[in-house]
């Protein structure tokens, strides 16, 4: 995976360079102090990935992706957001011109080292995702079936773990989305679908990874593409049909059953990280499963990690419905791909049979 960063700070230029050297599978080929360099150097080196800060002189990183756009030069680009407000919606706006992942920049408080040290924890890995995705083998046809890496050396019939569910006439009462890296995006055209209809009879609850203040963001993004009230959830608030909530950063979201056995509230709180993650999917999935049944609908989409397999496979046992998004169309196909190798999902398609077979559910 050849890189290049770009920031117009020379100390994070040397110090993002010098935390990837030696990364096996990645190769800093180029850096840049903006926008207007970085197009420079496209011309000279081959790049995969360019690591892009938002705010820089001459070219900022949005003008830089609405160019690397119009010229059509195919490369994924991480960036760098102010965990601001402002910077949230910064982010935003680049996801809409391309980038595929961000990575929040250390607040002014606090030492450089430490500062450092926190964007090499979140950026290798976001890195390293696409060195694998490169790597693996393209799926063509046949995601119904295990991978030849995974079938027995004698062929067998293999035992389905789970009943299937039928998502073309399934009606459940509640909806779940799980999302990561490209799930922004994800969800904007999935939602943005949702404009046609008049109303929504269920809730939707999705647990996507970001940090405070890009969460509140993503729900007033997701508000305005579909028409239909979001919110970050709140803890005692009550689930009502007809309304998305969103998994505030850094928290756990779960739901539960309120004593009458009728109604059920949302519960917020910043227990343990889960896969390495806070808000995860999988502490959702898992109380909704026990509160709501086999009346439960989820959505794994593009992500690193696993997050969600484990919460997949509890709706399957409380005989809900899963549906993920294919590897095709997915920016990682990490949380997908492990409720796939875990055969506890009903159907599998792009966002727009995503999205349709949402709709169909909702309303």
């Amino acid at each position: 995976m050849r890189i290049m960063v770009v920031d117009d700070s020379v100390v994070f230029r040397s110090q993002i360079k010098a935390s990837l050297d030696g990364v096996e599978g990645i190769k800093v080929v180029a850096v840049a102090a903006n926008g207007k360099i970085a197009l420079e150097r496209l011309e000279t080196s081959e790049c995969d990935l360019i690591i892009l800060d938002l705010e820089m002189p001459e070219m900022t990183g949005l003008e830089t992706l609405v160019e690397l756009k119009r010229r059509n030069i195919p490369v994924k680009v991480i960036v760098f957001a102010a965990p601001t407000a402002d910077g949230a919606r910064q982010a935003f706006e680049a996801f809409q011109e391309g980038a595929v992942d961000f990575v929040a920049k250390p607040a002014s408080s606090g030492s450089l080292e430490e500062a450092l040290e926190g964007i090499k924890r979140e950026l290798v890995p976001k890195i390293l995702q696409f060195v694998k995705r490169r790597a693996a083998a393209p799926v063509t046809e046949g995601l119904r079936q295990p991978s030849s890496a995974t079938r027995p050396e004698v062929p067998q019939a293999p035992k389905k773990p789970y009943s299937t569910i039928d998502l073309k006439i399934f009606k459940p009462r509640i909806i779940l989305v799980a999302s990561s890296t490209g799930g922004p995006s994800a969800l904007e055209t999935i939602f943005s679908m949702f404009k046609q209809i008049q109303n929504i009879n269920v809730p939707i609850l999705i647990a996507q990874h970001m940090p405070p203040n890009f969460t509140a963001c993503l729900a007033q993004r997701l508000e305005v593409v579909s028409g239909i009230p979001a919110a970050e959830g709140k803890s005692g608030e009550f689930v009502k049909p007809g309304r998305i909530y969103i998994a505030p950063g850094d928290f756990h979201m779960t739901v539960q059953r309120t004593s009458d056995g009728v109604n059920s509230v949302i519960k917020i709180d910043q227990g343990p990280k889960r896969n390495s993650v806070r808000p995860a999917a999988d502490n959702l999935f898992e109380s909704v499963a026990k509160a709501y049944g086999g009346t439960v609908a989820a959505f794994v989409l593009t992500g690193m990690g696993e997050d969600g397999c484990a919460g997949a496979k509890a709706i399957k046992q409380a005989t809900g419905g899963v549906m993920i998004q294919c590897r095709e169309s997915s920016v990682v196909w990490g949380m997908p791909g492990s409720v796939f190798e875990a055969e506890a999902f009903d159907g599998i398609g792009d966002l727009s049979e995503c999205s349709r077979t949402m709709i169909r559910m909702a309303t």
